[in-house]
C-alpha cells in the first residue's frame, strides 16, 4: 500500500466434509505447498498459523466447522498476483469441490501499519464492518479496488 501501510486479508471457508475426509485431500494435500508458495511470493509479509503450519484449527465464531486464513501483504496488488497468477488459482478454481457457498461475506481486506500482525478478533471485526457498511477505506473486498483487474476477469468478488 505505502511505505507505512500494508494490507491484511481474512478469508473464511466452511468445508463440505471433515478435513481428514479423503474427499478434502485435493485441498488439504496442497496446503503446505500453497502456504510455502505464498511465503516466497513477492510482497508477502506474514500469515497467521495455528497449532500446525496452517490455520485450519482456528475457529470463526458461530461457525465451528469453518476455517480461516489471515495474511499480510505489502499491497493488494501483490495479494492479487499471488491469488490469480500462481498455482493458487488452480486450487481456487476447484474450491466448489471442497467448500459450498458461504452464504455471507467471507473475504475482507484492510490497511494495517507496517509490522502489525492482525489477531482473529480484529479480522472478524473488519469482516463485520464490510458486511454492514460495504466497501470503505477501513474494510473492502476486491470490488472495492477497481484498479485491480484479475478478480474481475475471474468473476470473483
Amino acid at each position: 500500500m505505502t511505505d507505512t501501510m500494508h494490507v491484511a486479508e481474512l478469508n473464511i471457508a466452511r468445508p463440505r466434509y471433515p478435513l481428514e475426509d479423503e474427499r478434502m485431500a485435493g485441498f488439504t494435500n496442497n496446503l503446505d505447498r500453497i502456504n510455502a508458495l505464498a511465503e516466497r511470493s513477492p510482497g508477502f509479509v506474514w500469515r497467521l498459523t495455528g497449532d500446525g503450519n496452517d490455520a485450519t484449527d482456528l475457529v470463526y465464531p458461530g461457525e465451528p466447522d469453518a476455517i480461516v486464513n489471515i495474511s499480510v501483504w505489502e499491497s493488494a496488488a501483490a495479494l492479487e498476483h499471488f491469488v490469480w497468477n500462481t498455482v493458487h488459482a488452480k486450487i481456487y478454481n476447484h474450491k466448489d469441490r471442497w467448500f459450498p457457498a458461504f452464504g455471507k461475506p467471507y473475504f475482507v481486506m484492510w490497511p494495517v501499519p507496517v509490522g502489525h500482525r492482525p489477531k482473529l478478533d480484529e479480522a472478524f471485526a473488519r469482516l463485520n464492518q464490510l458486511t454492514v457498511h460495504g466497501n470503505t477505506d477501513e474494510a473492502f473486498g476486491w470490488d472495492g479496488l477497481p484498479q485491480l483487474k484479475s478478480w474481475m476477469e475471474k468473476n470473483c468478488a
